[in-house]
């Protein structure tokens, strides 16, 4: 099976910022970037990034999941780099348009079309690492890709991390290649050493993220997460299970959750936890291991909540279940 995320259209949009203006829009061979070797991105990691997808529905439409809250992240995320500011109805049009450009290499569900916009520092200067690049490059990537649970729905392992951040506190929320390049260290160790799947980082007992995901805890009727700071990335999909959660009568606790707190209740019969991201929407937790010991979550399988709430905001991807908080965008 091609790995996720691997095979790319052979066209992406882009435009490239000069100092003072955005060029036109462009379609161009998707392996066509040219960079200065001084360019900022390669010495001074100024990029950032989104993940979004399309979808096809039954009757043949194409439909683009949250882009507006995708798009609004980007800019953020531009912003809080030093980046030059992005126009985000541009952004958008570029998306819709690259997509538009290859609908019929979007995928029947539960396929999709990953789409990947990157901004990024292009100025030619090593002396700049504590100034901004004032030069950049939008894009817009696309990647088909297929089920993500195809090769079959597993419960997680976690390495509770309980003294390092994944990031510095001020860029949790800027979504940034450099906070990912800081957890590959800790998740191969926590996959060598104890066979985790994702490393969840609670500094100082803070249940934060994992190196790539928000985590979620649910207990009975209740669900509870960290509340939004500048910690940790604010998840789209985090805020659509929640918001799905809210719909179905559930108590949604947005709050601080201690390690200890998380292994008291893991221990419950019912309780389950569950990390969610663009790629799997909500995947099952079964087992935390925190200081050589593993603990069970509920009855360390997949728990039926979490496959609820996956079901429910599926539907609504897939066009099976009505749009009711206006989450799609027409392609």
């Amino acid at each position: 099976m091609t790995a996720f995320g691997s095979v790319f259209m052979p066209e992406m949009a882009i435009s490239w910022f000069d100092g003072s203006n955005w060029s036109e829009t462009e379609v161009v061979s998707s392996d066509s970037i040219q960079l200065h070797p001084g360019a900022h991105v390669l010495h001074y990691s100024s990029t950032c990034f989104e993940g979004l997808k399309a979808f096809r529905h039954k009757d043949g439409s194409i439909k683009i999941f949250r882009m507006d809250k995708n798009v609004e992240r980007f800019a953020q995320s531009s912003q809080l780099l030093g980046l030059p500011e992005i126009n985000k109805d541009v952004t958008a049009k570029m998306i819709r348009d690259i997509v538009a450009r290859f609908t019929d290499e979007v995928p029947e569900a539960p396929g999709s079309m990953y789409i990947r916009p990157t901004h990024f520092g292009t100025e030619p200067a090593i002396g700049k690492a504590a100034v901004p690049s004032l030069t950049s490059c939008q894009y817009v990537l696309l990647s088909p890709v297929g089920d993500y649970f195809a090769g079959g729905d597993k419960a997680l392992r976690l390495l509770i991390e309980d003294q390092n951040m994944r990031c510095p506190p001020h860029m949790g929320m800027v979504k940034s290649g450099g906070n990912y390049a800081a957890a590959l260290q800790p998740i191969m160790h926590a996959r060598a050493e104890v066979q985790a799947d994702q490393v969840l980082f609670c500094p100082n007992g803070d249940v934060q993220e994992t190196g790539a995901a928000n985590f979620l805890l649910i207990d009975g009727n209740e669900l509870i997460t960290k509340a939004l700071d500048a910690s940790f990335l604010h998840g789209v999909t985090r805020d659509s299970i929640l918001t799905i959660a809210r719909d179905m009568g559930m108590d949604v606790q947005e709050r601080e959750l201690t390690v200890d707190e998380l292994l008291e209740r893991a221990k419950k019969p019912g309780c389950e936890a569950a990390l969610s991201g663009t790629a799997a929407v909500l995947a099952p937790v079964g087992t935390l291991i925190h200081h050589g010991q593993e603990i069970d979550v509920g009855n360390g399988g997949i728990g039926e909540t979490t496959v609820k709430l996956r079901t429910a905001l599926n539907a609504i991807q897939w066009g099976e279940a009505e749009d009711t908080h206006g989450w799609l965008t027409s392609v």
